[in-house]
C-alpha cells in the first residue's frame, strides 16, 4: 500500500505492507484523508531540523542520550537514533473509508461499513489504516466520505465549543479563522449564538461571513477590542474561542480584554501563554483549555484498549464528539465543502503540502484521495535481494522492531553474521518494518506473522513484541517447527504458562524445536564469573539483588494488560538469575509490595521478594521505582562460604575473600550478545540453552510473588 511519510523535512510516498488487524481494531480502506495545515506543517518543519540541533533544543534529550551511551554504549544509542530517523514519521490524523476486516474482539463494526477515523499515528495518510474502536465512528448515509474525513478537526472544534458552554443568545468571538475557526463559527451559530470573527486574512473574514458570522474584524483595519465592545453595546463578549496559532502572548491578552465581566476564554489554538493578571483579575474571567478531540484523548485505556467512559458520567467523549460532528453535517447544520481548498491523489501528496506555502490564496484544508478500487491487501514486501544462507547459518526472523530490537538485538545479530542470516522483519507498523529491513539489509518486511511461519528460509524466530503477544506467537512458532527465542516474560499468567507448556510438551521430544526465553543476564560474563567462583561452594547462597528501576507512569503499557506489570515483566529476569546461580528448586516464596494506596507507586513495582531454595539458599530481589536515576540501576551481592561478590550495574564486579580478580567494562554488559551465541549453539547441539524447568520456575515465582504482594 501507499503511505505518506515525513523524512528530513520532505514528504515521501512509500510502498509499505498493509497493517495486520489486531483483536480490538478494524482495517479500514481509506477513501479520503484530511491534511491539517497547522499541526502537520509544524511537524514537517521539525523533522527537517538536523538531529544535533533538535537535541540541543531539548535538554532532556541530551541527558537521556548521555545516560543511554553510558549504559549501553555509543553504537547502540546511534542505532536507535538512526532507526527512528530512517523510519520517518507517519503523518495524518483524520480519515474516512470502508471497513475491510475486523478484529476478533471488535464489537459493533462490520466489514463494508463506512467509517470516519481519528488519531495521530493511527488515521494516517495511507491506503489502509488499523483503527481501534473508540477512534472510529460510522458515517451517516447523508454524509460523503470527503466531508467525513474532516472528523478529527470537527471533533476538536466541537470540544472547544463544549468547553465554552454557550447559551442561546450569547455573543462569542472566534479569534483565528483557520479551519477550526470556520467550523467554530458554524457550531456557535448552531447553538443560537451571535458570532464575531477576527482574523488578519480578508478572504477568511469573507468566508466566515458566508458561514454565518454576524460581524468580522480585521486587526489591520480597526482595534478588535474596542470593536467587540462597540458591537456588544459596551459590555464585551460573553466569551472568546482562541483558534489562532501565534507565539505572541498578546493574543490571549486581547482575548481577555474583549470579554465582559465573568466571561470566559477557551484556548484551542497554540499561542503564547504569558498571562497578565490585570487582564483577568478585575473581571474575574475564566480561562479554559480545550484538549484536542475531547475526554479520552491521551488515555491509552480509552483510545487503544477500547474502555469507554459511562455516558452518565462523561456525556461527550472524543468518540461521541466525532459521531455528533457527523450528525451535524448530516442535518445540514455544518457546511464542509466550501472549506475544502483542494483534493489531491495520494501520489501527489508532496504537491498537496506545498500548496499551503505556494498558493496565492492560502488553503484552509486539503484532502488526499485514494483509489476506490479494492486491491489485494499485501502484508509482505521484498526489500532487497536475499543473501544465500551459508552452511551452519541459522535463518532468523525478528518479530517486533521496537527500540530494543533495533538498538540491541539487530546490531548484535549483524555482529554474528557468520552464525545468523536475518531473513525477515515483522512489525505492526509497515513503515517501521520496511525502514528496519532497509537499515539492517534484511530481504523481507512484513506485518503478517503467519507469513514468517510458512517461510522455509526461516529456521528460528526472535520474538520481541509487547508481552501479551509472547505466548500466542511462541506457541504458533513451535507448532510450525521453528526454534524460538522469546523475550521475557515468558507468560503473563498461569493460564498462559500452562498453555505454552502444553504446546511444548505435545511435540515429540526428538522433533521438538529449541525453545528459550530472553533471560540474558545469566549469559553475561559477570554472571558466568559468579557461577565459576561459587562452583565449589559448600554452603548455601545468600543473594541480595537491588533494582533501581525508575518511574513509569501507571498508564504506560508495561503496567497494563499488554505488559503485566513490572514484577512479572522484569522481575522474572532476576528470578531466572537466582535459579541459575542456585541450580535448585524453590521451597518457599515471600513477597510484599509498597502499600502506598496511590497509582503513582504501585505495589508490583516497589516490592521485596525472597525465595528460599531447597538447598538452603536465600535470594532476595528489592525492586523500586522511587529511587533517583543518577544512582546505578542494578546492584548484586552474593554471600557464600566466607566470600562476598559485589556487582555494580554489570560494569564492575569485585571479589572479597576470593582469589578471583575484579571484572570491569566501560558499558553495561548484560549478556545479550552471548545469549544469541548460546541460542544458535543450542540449535546445533539439539539442547536447551536454559533448562525448560527453570524457564517455567522463573514465571511461577513471578506469579506467586504477584499474588502475595497484592494481598
Amino acid at each position: 500500500m501507499k503511505q505518506v511519510l515525513v523524512k528530513g523535512g520532505q514528504i515521501i510516498v512509500e510502498t509499505i505492507p498493509v497493517p495486520a488487524v489486531e483483536p480490538r481494531t478494524a482495517l479500514v480502506r481509506v477513501v479520503h484523508s484530511c491534511i491539517s495545515a497547522g499541526t502537520e506543517l509544524s511537524g514537517i518543519k521539525a523533522s527537517g531540523v538536523p538531529l544535533h540541533k533538535r537535541v540541543f533544543r531539548q535538554p532532556d534529550l541530551i541527558k537521556k542520550g548521555l545516560k543511554m551511551v553510558a549504559e549501553t554504549g555509543l553504537r547502540r544509542t546511534f542505532n536507535v537514533a538512526k532507526g527512528k530517523i530512517e523510519t520517518g514519521n507517519q503523518t495524518g490524523y483524520s480519515a474516512a473509508g470502508i471497513v475491510e476486516e475486523t478484529g476478533t474482539e471488535l464489537l459493533g463494526i462490520k466489514p463494508g461499513m463506512r467509517v470516519a477515523c481519528a488519531g495521530a499515528g493511527i488515521a494516517n495518510h495511507a491506503e489502509y489504516i488499523c483503527v481501534p474502536r473508540n477512534l472510529l465512528t460510522p458515517v451517516p448515509d447523508e454524509v460523503d466520505l470527503a466531508s467525513a474525513s474532516t472528523v478529527t478537526l470537527g471533533a476538536i472544534a466541537l470540544q472547544g465549543i463544549r468547553r465554552a458552554q454557550p447559551t442561546l443568545g450569547e455573543t462569542f468571538v472566534v479569534f483565528g479563522l483557520g479551519i477550526l475557526g470556520q467550523l467554530a463559527v458554524q457550531l456557535f451559530k448552531a447553538n443560537g449564538c451571535r458570532v464575531i470573527g477576527v482574523d488578519l486574512d480578508a478572504d477568511r473574514l469573507d468566508l466566515a461571513s458566508q458561514m454565518g458570522a454576524d460581524n468580522t474584524i480585521s486587526p489591520l483595519d480597526k482595534d478588535p477590542i474596542s470593536s467587540v465592545h462597540r458591537i456588544t453595546g459596551g459590555h464585551g463578549a460573553d466569551g472568546v474561542l482562541v483558534t489562532a496559532a501565534s507565539a505572541s502572548h498578546e493574543v490571549l491578552s486581547t482575548a481577555f480584554q474583549m470579554c465582559r465581566k465573568k466571561g470566559r476564554v477557551v484556548l484551542v489554538g497554540d499561542v503564547g501563554l504569558n498571562i497578565n493578571r490585570a487582564d483577568i483579575y478585575e473581571k474575574e474571567l475564566d480561562f479554559l483549555v480545550s484538549t484536542s478531540y475531547g475526554p479520552g484523548r491521551y488515555d491509552d485505556r480509552y483510545e487503544k484498549q477500547g474502555l469507554d467512559y459511562p455516558i452518565g458520567y462523561v456525556r461527550w467523549t472524543e468518540n461521541r464528539n466525532m459521531s455528533e460532528y457527523l450528525q451535524l453535517i448530516a442535518g445540514g447544520k455544518l457546511q464542509i465543502e466550501p472549506l475544502i481548498s483542494g483534493v489531491y491523489p495520494v501520489e501527489k501528496a508532496s504537491e498537496a503540502y506545498k500548496s499551503f506555502e505556494t498558493a496565492e490564496k492560502r488553503p484552509l484544508m486539503v484532502l488526499l484521495s485514494y483509489s476506490e478500487e479494492k486491491k489485494e491487501a499485501r502484508r509482505t514486501l521484498s526489500i532487497s535481494t536475499a543473501t544465500p544462507k551459508k552452511t551452519g547459518q541459522i535463518g532468523l526472523a525478528v518479530i517486533g522492531a521496537g527500540g530494543f530490537a533495533k538498538g540491541m538485538h539487530l546490531p548484535n545479530l549483524k555482529k554474528l553474521k557468520d552464525l545468523y542470516t536475518i531473513e525477515a522483519i515483522v512489525s505492526r507498523s509497515g513503515a517501521n518494518a520496511v525502514a528496519t529491513a532497509r537499515q539492517f539489509e534484511v530481504p523481507v518486511a512484513t506485518t503478517d506473522y503467519n507469513e514468517i511461519l510458512s517461510n522455509d528460509k526461516v529456521d528460528a524466530v526472535l520474538i520481541a513484541t509487547r508481552h501479551n503477544m509472547h505466548v500466542a506467537m511462541a506457541k504458533a512458532a513451535l507448532e510450525a517447527g521453528k526454534h524460538v527465542l522469546v523475550e521475557k516474560p515468558l507468560a503473563l499468567n498461569r493460564a498462559e504458562l500452562e498453555e505454552l507448556i502444553g504446546a511444548y510438551e505435545k511435540i515429540p521430544e526428538k522433533s521438538r524445536p529449541v525453545f528459550t526465553v530472553g533471560y540474558n543476564r545469566r549469559f553475561s560474563r559477570y554472571a558466568q564469573a559468579v557461577k565459576e567462583a561459587i562452583a565449589d561452594r559448600v554452603g548455601p547462597l545468600v543473594v541480595v539483588y537491588r533494582m533501581n528501576a525508575g518511574y513509569i507512569p501507571a498508564e504506560h503499557w508495561v503496567q497494563g494488560p499488554e505488559g503485566g506489570g513490572r514484577n512479572i515483566g522484569e522481575g522474572c529476569h532476576i528470578y531466572d538469575l537466582f535459579n541459575y546461580l542456585t541450580g535448585a528448586k524453590v521451597a518457599k516464596i515471600t513477597s510484599s509490595g509498597m502499600a502506598s494506596g496511590t497509582e503513582e507507586n504501585l505495589p508490583n513495582e516497589n516490592f521485596a521478594t525472597t525465595i528460599e531454595y531447597d538447598d538452603g539458599s536465600i535470594c532476595t530481589l528489592v525492586y523500586t521505582s522511587v529511587g533517583h536515576g543518577d544512582y546505578p540501576k542494578e546492584q548484586f551481592e552474593v554471600f557464600v562460604d566466607g566470600k562476598v561478590i559485589v556487582l555494580e550495574d554489570y560494569k564492575k564486579m569485585d571479589f572479597y575473600g576470593s582469589k578471583h580478580k575484579s571484572v570491569t567494562s566501560t558499558i553495561s554488559e548484560k549478556g545479550q550478545l552471548e545469549e544469541l551465541r548460546a541460542f544458535v549453539q543450542a540449535i546445533k547441539d539439539g539442547r536447551l540453552p536454559i533448562p525448560f524447568e527453570q524457564l517455567v520456575q522463573a514465571s511461577e515465582i513471578s506469579f506467586e510473588a504477584e499474588e502475595l504482594m497484592s494481598r
